[in-house]
């Protein structure tokens, strides 16, 4: 197994674990809830699931060629950075920003989902190429 799949897997294990916690919160009764749901399904539906299936698929999907069989490894890598790093900054800005308490969280936001857009853009394009008739 891959090292980039391995750190796939295991964040995805992670993004999980995150997000039962804070579904358990949800839970708790007299507690403020904010934007916690958005957060939640976004944390269990891309931080896991998705996650969990880019590393999969970058291990199992057909060669790309002889000398990169799973593609350039620097997208690999730049597709779990940039997930990553938008999840994050949405985790934690997305209940900031319906709070209203930082100015600029509304860019901050737009950043995330572009971050994790192109995440899903450079997995899908190599992806692609790996799945090609030949």
């Amino acid at each position: 197994m891959p090292s980039v799949t391995r750190w796939f897997v295991k964040t995805s294990l992670m993004w999980l674990v995150i997000a039962l916690v804070l579904g358990l919160y949800q839970q708790i009764p007299g507690l403020p809830k904010g934007a916690f749901s958005p957060v939640y399904t976004h944390l269990l539906t891309v931080g896991w699931l998705t996650q969990l299936i880019f590393g999969i698929a970058i291990w199992m999907l057909p060669k790309f060629t002889s000398e990169n069989p799973r593609g350039y490894e620097w997208v690999n890598w730049l597709t779990y950075i940039s997930l990553n790093l938008g999840l994050g900054l949405r985790a934690i800005l997305e209940p900031l920003h319906s709070a209203e308490t930082i100015p600029w969280s509304g860019a901050a936001l737009v950043a995330s989902a572009v971050l994790q857009w192109l995440a899903g853009l450079l997995f899908s394009v190599q992806a692609w190429f790996r799945v090609r008739a030949r």
